[in-house]
């Protein structure tokens, strides 16, 4: 009996056949869905909807109550009677179930439409359209062209949605029909696999690109706490040493790694910390006061949601500031959180203007991010950008000193993220066990407040991401008066 795939699973089986495998056997050893996948899922299903615009007046062929042959015959029966656009159309061919985001008929034949929430065609995709041909094919379908249809990054919303404008439709035509035999040989590669037992196959850069493999907390349960991926930097292949046996810290050849490297595996064999007393002093030299701690968090959507902004634009909906008046001064806590449903920069902006004092040195953790979101806020909001780009100009980077490794312990595991340094320098503060704990919780912590119309839930994710913002900017201004401590500590 020939193992049905789809189009899903073809995808899955051909970046790794483990995963294949485990999904028709074990299905149940999936890692738990997080709430921020939830709304990659839920974002991915609402570009779907809105591209089915670009041919309106098509029929939907729903998968929600309907089974595989209802779904086929129902494809069939609206082609025959003359239905130009098909949206979800349904075919079956050699034991594969494919749905095309939109068929639509041009002259004499039809036309595949797949709609991706991403801003350029992956190589994932190639895949993808590739088997909607063979099994189109293969059912009898007249194949036309063949396009992938993603967001348009440059397109900046103003009004109402442009749908022409918002996407971008390239042609695959070639590549998929020069991707038929391939289809065929990997289907018949793919059964033969299903149909005995468990492949063996590595750990690898597969698993996280060009996403996240759902069986990822399954396929790295035997991987130590220890292990040669928590080594930092770059030089060295971690899965070559991982396969070779050298799989902890403890059994890395310290000749074969760069100074950063050899000292984080130095410093954890010796349960040890790195500090360079001179170099803290002389980075302290370059800030001055007032001095204010910024933290912003933003979000991000397919579809903008306000005008002036564009697809998957880093939006900032919330700051948290410490101020710091003088040296050893007290510390001032001010904080910005945006209504739902309002695009929050203008007031977002007049907050940063109002709560950071003129001259006043900016310290951030990474700098990188936020000097990137307040020159978006001056090029989309020009009447404040004199002052906005005033104050990217006053910005300066608690990170360095960790990343440069002037100060390091060893249980930052490597790591320059303020989430490792703050325990490792601080452990009376800590994220572990907060309801919103890095960015992408805060991310999605947002879009769920945009849709929550329950009072108290509501007031609950204010409370939730109002406490995580403020402790960014609070870890750094405990990690700043280490810093001090330490430059006059020798």
């Amino acid at each position: 009996m020939k193992q049905g795939l789809s189009k899903g699973l073809y995808v899955r089986g051909k970046r790794c056949q483990k995963s294949l495998w485990l999904q028709k056997s074990q299905p149940e050893l999936k890692d738990k869905t997080s709430e921020q996948q939830l709304a990659v899922f839920g974002s991915g299903t609402a570009v779907g909807e809105l591209a089915c615009d670009l041919f309106p007046g098509g029929i939907m062929v729903p998968y929600e109550g309907l089974n595989v042959q209802a779904q086929v015959a129902m494809t069939r029966q609206a082609m025959q009677d003359g239905q130009e656009t098909i949206y979800e159309a349904s075919f079956e061919y050699d034991g594969i179930f494919v749905k095309v985001d939109i068929l639509h008929k041009h002259e004499n034949a039809w036309d595949i439409y797949e709609v991706k929430g991403s801003t350029s065609v992956k190589s994932v995709h190639k895949d993808d359209v590739a088997v909607q041909q063979y099994v189109l094919s293969g059912a009898g379908v007249k194949i036309g062209k063949v396009y992938l249809v993603h967001l348009n990054n440059r397109y900046v919303r103003d009004g109402a949605i442009e749908i022409d404008q918002l996407f971008s439709i390239a042609d695959l035509s070639d590549l998929a029909k020069e991707k038929q035999d391939e289809v065929a040989s990997s289907v018949a590669e793919l059964r033969k696999m299903l149909a005995g037992e468990m492949p063996e196959v590595k750990i690898g850069p597969h698993c996280s690109k060009p996403y996240a493999c759902d069986f990822h907390g399954h396929c790295w349960q035997q991987v130590p706490e220890n292990s040669v991926f928590k080594l930092n930097g770059r030089g060295i292949d971690a899965f070559d040493y991982y396969h070779r046996g050298m799989q902890r810290l403890d059994d890395l050849p310290l000749d074969k790694l760069n100074r950063s490297q050899r000292m984080q595996v130095e410093c954890y064999l010796a349960k040890d910390e790195h500090i360079d007393h001179n170099k803290i002093a002389k980075y302290l030299e370059g800030l001055w006061y007032p001095l204010v701690h910024l933290d912003f968090e933003t979000f991000m959507a397919p579809v903008p949601l306000f005008d002036n902004s564009r697809p998957y634009q880093q939006m900032p909906f919330q700051y948290s500031i410490h101020i710091q008046l003088e040296k050893g001064g007290p510390v001032e806590h001010r904080e910005y959180l945006a209504v739902p449903g309002v695009d929050p920069r203008p007031e977002l902006i007049a907050g940063l203007l109002r709560d950071i004092p003129e001259e006043a040195c900016v310290l951030t953790y990474n700098m990188t991010f936020e000097k990137g979101r307040l020159k978006e806020l001056a090029k989309d909001f020009p009447a404040e950008s004199e002052t906005l780009n005033g104050i990217v100009q006053r910005v300066r980077d608690l990170i360095i000193p960790f990343r440069k490794r002037f100060a390091y312990r060893w249980q930052q595991q490597g790591s320059s993220s303020i989430k490792k340094v703050l325990p490792a320098f601080v452990p009376e503060l800590s994220y572990q066990g907060m309801p919103i704990a890095n960015g992408g919780m805060a991310m999605a912590a947002y879009h769920l407040m945009c849709a929550e119309e329950d009072a108290a839930k509501l007031s609950e994710i204010r409370k939730n991401l109002l406490a995580y913002c403020k402790l960014d900017t609070e870890a750094m201004v405990h990690l700043l008066r280490c810093l001090y401590d330490l430059s006059s500590d020798h």
